[in-house]
C-alpha cells in the first residue's frame, strides 16, 4: 500500500529516511538541507521516529556522531551541503576507510567565493575521491525511493561503504510534487534491520582505524574492489526495488531517445528534466538528439556509458561543477571511458555553476554547437556556456 501526497523534495527524503529506521541522526543546520533534519526531528518528538537526534556543533562532528554510531552497529543518518559537506571531508574519508556504512544527502549548493546559497555540483563533486558512492536523483521520486536503496546498498556485505545521495539543492530541497510513500511493512520488507558484520562490543574487541604503513596499498585495493562490485549491486537493488514497489528508479544510467542520436547530451541530478523537454522539442522538429542521466557518478559507469553512446557521432557533457586547472570532471571521466576505443567525438560545457538557469534554449544552443563543431571537425577542450560579459 502508498499514500501519494504533494510534499516538499525535503520531507520526501525525511520520509524515506524515517522508513528505514536508523537508529541514530545527527544534525547541524545549513541551507538548504535543514528542512531535512528538522522533519525528522519533528518526527522523532511526535514519536514516529525510534531515533536518537544529536544536535551538533559543527558539521564535522555531525559526520564524526554518525562513524561512531555505525562502528557500534546501528544504522546513521545525516545531512549536510556546501561548506558544511567539506567540513566533513577528514570523518568522510576515515568513515570509508573504515568501511562503514552510513547515508549522507548532500544538497547540492556552491561552494564560497563568492558567497552564494545556489545550487550546483562543487560540493559534492569535490568528494569524488572520499570512497563514498555518489548517486545523482533528478526528482524527488527518485530521491525517495534512492535513500530507501542506498542503505540496502552501503550495509551489502559485499560493499560496505558510505552512500551519499546527491540532490540539487532548492530545485528539489524546496519545490513541491507529488510524491508516492509507501507503507513501513513495505519498506521493511525491503530492507530489513541491520545485521552488521562487525561491530565494536566489548565481549569480542575489535579495532577501527589502526595504524598501518606498508598495508594502506592492500586497505585502498579492497574499497576499489568494493567500489567496483558496488556497479552490480546498485542496479540489482534497483530491480528489488522495481519488484517489491513497482516503480524503477535506480541503474548506473538512464538513457532518454537516445536510438539513433547523433548528438547525445550526458548530464547529472535535476537539470535532466529540462533536457529531456529540449530533447522531445528537437526530436519533434526532425533533430537526431537523446540524452543520458548519469546516475552512479561513483562508481563510474565508464562502460555502461560508452555502449549507451559509441554509435552517436558526438556528446555534449554537461558539468555543474569545475576542477579549476582541468575542466569538468564528469566530462574529464568520459573522455578516460572512451579512451583507446572507438567512440564519438566528447564535448565538454561548464553551465549552471552558482546556479545560473539552464534553459531549453541553453541545450539546444549547445547540441547547435556540437553540430557546428562536427561540420569544422573542431571540437574546444572546455566552453562556459552563457558568460555575461568577457572575463580577464
Amino acid at each position: 500500500m502508498s499514500k501519494k501526497a504533494v510534499i516538499e523534495g525535503s520531507m520526501a527524503v525525511a520520509e524515506a529516511v524515517k522508513a528505514c529506521r536508523p537508529k541514530v541522526i545527527s544534525a547541524y543546520p545549513i541551507s538548504p538541507q535543514t528542512h531535512i533534519v528538522e522533519d525528522l526531528a519533528k518526527m522523532i518528538a511526535d514519536k514516529e521516529l525510534d531515533s536518537t537526534m544529536v544536535r551538533v556543533d559543527s558539521e564535522f562532528s555531525a559526520a564524526s556522531v554518525i562513524c561512531g554510531a555505525s562502528a557500534t552497529g546501528v544504522r546513521a543518518y545525516t545531512a549536510s551541503s556546501s561548506q558544511g559537506l567539506l567540513l566533513m571531508t577528514e570523518v568522510l574519508f576515515n568513515t570509508a576507510g573504515m568501511r562503514l556504512p552510513i547515508v549522507i544527502t548532500g544538497v547540492n549548493r556552491t561552494i564560497s567565493a563568492p558567497i552564494t546559497i545556489q545550487p550546483d555540483h562543487q560540493d559534492t563533486m569535490t568528494l569524488r575521491d572520499a570512497g563514498l558512492i555518489q548517486l545523482y536523483v533528478e526528482n524527488s521520486q527518485e530521491a525517495y525511493a534512492t535513500h530507501i536503496q542506498a542503505f540496502k546498498i552501503a550495509e551489502d556485505r559485499e560493499i560496505l561503504l558510505p552512500v551519499m545521495v546527491c540532490m540539487d539543492g532548492w530545485i528539489l530541497t524546496h519545490s513541491f510534487e507529488p510524491v508516492e510513500i509507501y507503507d513501513q511493512e513495505l519498506v521493511d520488507k525491503f530492507l530489513p534491520e541491520y545485521d552488521p558484520l562487525y561491530c565494536l562490543d566489548p565481549e569480542k574487541p575489535i579495532t577501527y582505524g589502526s595504524y598501518a604503513d606498508n598495508e594502506v596499498m592492500e586497505f585502498r585495493y579492497m574499497m576499489q574492489e568494493a567500489m567496483e562490485r558496488a556497479k552490480d549491486k546498485i542496479q540489482d537493488v534497483a530491480l528489488e526495488y522495481k519488484e517489491l514497489f513497482g516503480e524503477y528508479y535506480g541503474g548506473l544510467i538512464e538513457e532518454y531517445r537516445t536510438e539513433g542520436a547523433d548528438v547525445i547530451v550526458v548530464a547529472m541530478g535535476s537539470v535532466l528534466g529540462t533536457i529531456k523537454d529540449a530533447v522531445d522539442e528537437m526530436r519533434e522538429n526532425g533533430q537526431k538528439v537523446g540524452a543520458i542521466k548519469v546516475r552512479s557518478y561513483r562508481p563510474f559507469p565508464a562502460e555502461e556509458l560508452y555502449n549507451a553512446v559509441k554509435d552517436a557521432s558526438i556528446i555534449a557533457v554537461l558539468d555543474k561543477s569545475l576542477s579549476i586547472g582541468q575542466g569538468g570532471p564528469l566530462a574529464t571521466d568520459t573522455k578516460a571511458a572512451f579512451y583507446n576505443k572507438k567512440a564519438p567525438k566528447v564535448a565538454s560545457f561548464m553551465a549552471g555553476l552558482g546556479g545560473r538557469e539552464v534553459t531549453k534554449e541553453t541545450i539546444k544552443n549547445i547540441v547547435y554547437k556540437c553540430k557546428k563543431a562536427l561540420e569544422l571537425n573542431i571540437v574546444a577542450d572546455m566552453e562556459f556556456v552563457d558568460l555575461r560579459r568577457e572575463i580577464i
